[in-house]
């Protein structure tokens, strides 16, 4: 799932946010169409859809009314028709919010932010590059995702919501795989060697996943 999907028919406009929304690591796609845009979402979800009203064939109210009707996705309206009756028909048909072109783009990023953080940061954890999505048990990594499996995502939340705390080799293992597992305890190192594989720049000189001699592995920000 993409994290913003834009529907914008101006390609500079579309391309300059796109370059900006990625910048603050967010996965972004562009939809130029109304149609293009519910093939698009239909296909591969979003969690937050960025309309322009002013499109050619279906228009955004359109496209507004029709997610609307599958989903609770936030919308966020960006539009050069500023007429009351257009902010008012957008909300009524379930936008989150209305924003008039042109617009600050610090605005418009600290909106974003802002309904990021109310809808999703409870399932979210992020760390600089480092982003992980624990409903969808996704990982990713300066916006490229990165293959893991289940254990390795568990592990590496775990790790990561218990930040600067050096966390026992046995606490590790019984948490991720059960004090009656009949996996070794060896099992946990050779994860947290995988886990350094696809998550630090430098695998052999972690500066995510350090061992604590004596006790186990702590997570710290870079």
């Amino acid at each position: 799932m993409t994290d913003i999907l834009i529907v914008e028919d101006n390609k500079e406009l579309a391309d300059l946010l796109c370059d900006f929304l990625r910048g603050e690591n967010y996965t972004v796609t562009v939809a130029g169409t109304g149609e293009k845009a519910l093939s698009l979402y239909e296909k591969y979800g979003a969690r937050l859809i960025v309309l322009d009203i002013l499109l050619p064939g279906i228009d955004g109210f359109a496209v507004c009314q029709k997610i609307r009707e599958e989903s609770n996705t936030p919308i966020l309206i960006v539009s050069a028709k500023t007429d009351k009756e257009d902010k008012l028909n957008g909300l009524i048909l379930g936008a989150d919010d209305y924003i008039e072109k042109p617009y600050d783009i610090d605005i418009m990023l600290a909106k974003i932010s802002v309904i990021f953080k109310r809808r999703y940061a409870v399932d979210e954890l992020t760390d600089g590059d480092l982003r992980i999505n624990k409903i969808s048990r996704t990982v990713y990594k300066n916006n490229t995702q990165i293959e893991m499996t289940a254990k390795e995502f568990d592990l590496l939340v775990l790790l990561i919501e218990n930040k600067g705390k050096a966390l026992s080799k046995d606490y590790l293992f019984n948490q991720i795989w059960g004090s009656d597992s009949f996996s070794e305890q060896q099992t946990l190192t050779v994860h947290i060697k995988w886990l350094r594989q696809k998550i630090e720049d430098d695998p052999k000189n972690p500066e995510r996943i350090l061992t604590v001699w004596g006790v186990g592995y702590k997570y710290e920000s870079i």
